[in-house]
């Protein structure tokens, strides 16, 4: 490889290279990204650094890693750091707990670098027999620090969204979305009522959307909406300032708005809104962006400012032309809290048909700018586009909250919720050493333990604390559960209603609403309506714990072991999500079949595969069939490959296999995950399992089951003690 002097780019021998910042602590918590040039070699399925771009291909990089089963790719969004927004991603090796964090200043080039890593962790597993186990067990050694100044980036021709299968929907259902209008070149929609999609009669504060084409790339799209800077005042018209309360993790935030005294009506008073906004990307570059109002103490509603509120609102960003083009769907649903609100159901639908025509704004800005605008080599700095970003104390843009400011050390170490939080161990990696000590030792990444991280004094005693209140809490749990809560008979907790009538109930939804692979998608790529499921679906629960609770079927007293003890023939398949935070709920849906694995080959490989071989091949269909359209957007309507994104584990015992899900494994999961516990008595959801066909002889797919969940509500759920 010679030197380059664009960007880096995809080679033939299947090495895929380019630039990417390095973070390590500093004192005070901190980070401080080194940029570095790395090297995924897929044939090796190894993962170089060096200091600079190799001169050619036998030159020994300074640190290497496998990346094996054992790896795991954390997505850990968007964060500030150092004045300048960076995209971050995790390398976890579960095998060791040690972690590595990278990032890069473009979110398209960061979505990439994660897909690849995902694509060369998988690789083992289809190249090895599912029984065999393939985790690695070869040392990795560490990545150096060293100076660096040059400023290319990876090409990703191969990998661009064009060379990959579009994200299509699939699940089958009407649209509840019928088409009122025309402005300004975009199309308003308005939701109808279910059961009547045409009708006229909406409630007082119904959803509106707008959908236009703006000439620009999703991810440009993305970085002007998500930003609330003065860049936002070239488009944005009903903006007049932004701050932020605070920062949760890199998908999500808390953001109080000021709207323009001016741009509202004559003799309106002041409006603002308080909202939770969260973003993620799709496999296929669309970028969704989702908000809706909440309550926070440090903002609470003023005097001579009345407080609006966002039932729900977003943007979804789909890329079309080779990206070269984007579909942008924005969609509102205000309660401007205006007095007597029947006598201006015009003036309220008027403000947010204004406010929805930002879209238009957004899609002449572009077109204004139209070469000279960077298209996908975007780079943001703090300091030049004044975003989401923690530090400008300017009038008409962004405000850091004073308690989250960068500008001190103390402000740094106690940002509620950031990355930079002292006992946040996910944000941990591979112990390096200061680039003074280099010199001086040569050493292998070590295992993360809290004893060699080098804390500040007030990290360290907020980290004490920290482990002394989980621990007091931890006692407190145990023992008002052993106290109170009865012993749980497994698979009875939740109860059964095929009328869907009754709340917090299951019944098995319709296999033909979901979409699996036919028997000739890999020449095709067209997939076909279920016919029926290959298990049924006998029992659920839904339980709430102190902490994680794994493998419900194991247990005595339950339904697998009953079956166990009565010498019955039946095979269990259990899916248990679990959704840790103040209380742990687990939702176990049981499902049963009579003929023996071995008649089915690929169910058979999966069941007696190891984790790696399951990861790549169980896949899970949501579906919100009732529900809010920011709740539906959040969950999706895609396929995906469980085992990418969350961490799994497997029992698998005499009768049964069981899959318990960590939905707090995930940053992207969890902003989803508590949007919807915050409506769940309001949505109807509906899931699909399958296992993954990859060649002639496994398609077309089958359901392994399916389920509906009839408006859970979280305070019925059963605690139990621990058994």
């Amino acid at each position: 490889m010679g030197s380059r002097e664009g960007g880096g780019e995809e080679e033939k021998g299947g090495k895929v290279e380019g630039w990417l910042y390095l973070f390590r602590y500093k004192r005070f918590g901190l980070h401080y990204p080194r940029k570095r040039y790395f090297v995924l070699d897929r044939h090796r399925n190894a993962l170089d650094c060096f200091r600079d771009v190799p001169d050619d291909e036998v030159q020994v990089p300074v640190r290497s890693a496998n990346i094996d089963s054992c790896i795991r790719v954390n997505d850990n969004g968007r964060e500030n750091i150092m004045g300048n927004v960076f995209f971050l991603f995790t390398l976890h090796n579960t095998s060791n707990d040690r972690k590595l964090k990278l990032g890069t200043r473009s979110s398209e080039e960061a979505a990439k670098w994660i897909n690849t890593l995902m694509e060369a962790k998988f690789k083992e597993c289809a190249m090895e027999e599912p029984n065999v186990a393939i985790f690695s067990k070869r040392r990795c050694t560490s990545l150096r620090l060293c100076r660096s100044s040059l400023a290319h980036s990876a090409d990703w021709n191969f990998f661009s969204s064009s060379q990959r299968d579009r994200i299509i929907s699939d699940v089958i259902e009407p649209s509840p979305w019928t088409i009122f209008g025309c402005d300004n070149g975009l199309r308003l929609f308005k939701e109808g009522r279910k059961g009547n999609l045409y009708s006229k009669h909406h409630d007082n504060n119904s959803p509106i959307m707008a959908v236009g084409v703006v000439g620009a790339s999703p991810e440009a799209i993305f970085h002007e909406v998500i930003s609330l800077g003065p860049s936002r005042s070239e488009w944005d018209c009903c903006f007049d300032q932004a701050t932020i309360i605070e920062h949760l993790d890199g998908h999500t935030d808390i953001i109080h708005v000021k709207f323009r005294i001016d741009w509202l009506p004559r003799g309106m008073k002041p409006r603002d809104v308080l909202i939770r906004r969260f973003w993620r990307r799709e496999e296929d570059g669309t970028y969704v962006i989702l908000f809706h109002s909440v309550y926070h103490q440090k903002c609470q509603p003023y005097k001579g400012c009345k407080r609006a509120y966002f039932k729900g609102g977003g943007y979804v960003i789909t890329p079309i032309n080779q990206g070269k083009e984007s579909v942008v769907k924005h969609m509102l649903a205000i309660d401007w809290k205006l007095w007597v609100p029947r006598l201006f159901t015009s003036a309220r639908e008027h403000i947010t048909i204004r406010m929805l025509e930002r879209v238009a704004a957004l899609r002449e800005m572009f077109r204004a700018q139209q070469g000279q605008y960077p298209g996908a080599d975007v780079r943001f700095s703090l300091r030049e586009e004044a975003g989401l970003d923690l530090q400008l104390p300017v009038q008409k843009g962004i405000q850091e909250h004073t308690e989250g400011s960068w500008k001190s050390d103390a402000g740094a170490v106690g940002m509620n919720g950031s990355f930079l939080e002292a006992n946040d161990t996910d944000d941990e990696f591979f112990d390096f050493l200061d680039e003074s000590e280099y010199e001086q030792q040569e050493d292998m990444w070590t295992s993360y333990s809290p004893s060699q991280a080098r804390w500040s004094p007030a990290a360290a005693l907020m980290k004490r604390l920290h482990g002394l209140a989980v621990q007091t809490r931890s006692c407190i749990g145990e023992t008002s559960l052993s106290d109170d809560a009865p012993s749980c008979s497994y698979g009875s907790t939740l109860l059964k209603d095929s009328s869907f009538s009754l709340a917090s109930t299951w019944a098995s939804a319709d296999p033909s609403t979901f979409l699996i692979r036919g028997i000739t998608y890999l020449r095709d790529r067209k997939k076909i309506a279920a016919s029926g499921t290959l298990m049924e679906l006998v029992a659920a629960d839904w339980l709430k714990s102190d902490k994680r609770e794994d493998d419900l079927s194991g247990r005595s007293g339950g339904i697998v072991q009953k079956h166990v003890a009565q010498f019955s023939n039946e095979f269990f398949f259990v899916v248990n999500f679990q959704i840790p935070g103040s209380t742990t709920y687990s939702l176990a849906l049981y499902y049963m079949m009579n003929m023996p694995v071995e008649n089915i080959p690929l169910l058979k490989r999966f069941v007696r595969g190891d984790d790696a071989y399951r990861n790549s091949r169980f896949k899970l269909i949501p579906h919100v069939a009732e529900g809010s359209w920011i709740v539906k957007q959040s969950v999706g309507k895609k396929a995906c490959l469980i085992g990418r994104a969350l961490e799994v584990k497997y029992f698998h015992g005499t009768n049964y296999l069981e899959v318990d899900i960590d939905i707090g494994s995930s940053t992207v999961a969890k902003g989803v995950t508590s949007l919807v516990l915050g409506c769940l008595t309001n949505l109807v959801i509906e899931m699909a399992f399958l296992i993954q066909g990859n060649s002639d002889e496994e398609l077309p797919e089958f359901l392994l089951g399916t389920c509906r969940l009839n408006h859970l509500d979280p305070s019925k759920a059963v605690s139990f003690r621990s058994h």
